[in-house]
């Protein structure tokens, strides 16, 4: 283990990596049961689109460790496990309710602004380190995140949060 005053971006990069890495194994495990616990047939269908586009994304991280000579190992990340544990709370308090949607969409949208400043750092670092083929990667699920962000804002502007108030 470095000093850490001989710890440099390099890293730092390797650390969120793992971060993002354990994030993205929880997330999903948790899709699956936000999928099962909401009552809207639209939101289940986004749950379980990006259930598959996770596995996609794990995938990516595992060929950016792979770039970087690195086994691709997690990192507990507290932050996501928060987020996560909101989640459930929401699932618990306010099973049968009206507002169970809206509160899934708010943890689901949580997780997404999680990952977006997460994937957004990493390809920036990856940048100011020289790592071409990293960056494309990341970008990829960047992107990925930003649209699942953007449709998922839609669904509660259209739907999901007019149900609740109703």
């Amino acid at each position: 283990m470095a000093a850490a005053k001989d710890k440099d971006l390099n890293d730092l990069f390797l650390d969120t990596l793992k971060d993002i890495y354990f994030a993205e194994k929880q997330i999903l495990k948790a899709l699956p049961k936000m999928a099962k616990a909401a009552t809207s047939d639209k939101l289940r269908a986004a749950f379980e689109k990006h259930h598959g586009e996770t596995e996609g994304q794990i995938e990516r991280l595992e060929q950016v460790f792979e770039l970087i000579d690195k086994p691709a190992r997690g990192k507990t990340c507290d932050a996501i496990m928060g987020i996560l544990d909101e989640g459930k709370e929401i699932m618990d308090e306010y099973k049968g309710t009206e507002a169970l949607d809206a509160g899934l969409l708010a943890a689901a949208q949580a997780v997404e602004h999680y990952e977006i400043s997460r994937y957004g750092t990493l390809k920036q670092w990856a940048t100011q380190l020289g790592m071409k083929d990293a960056v494309k990667l990341l970008d990829e699920t960047l992107q990925q995140e930003k649209k699942t962000d953007v449709s998922l804002t839609a669904l509660a502007e259209s739907a999901i949060n007019i149900a609740a108030a109703a």
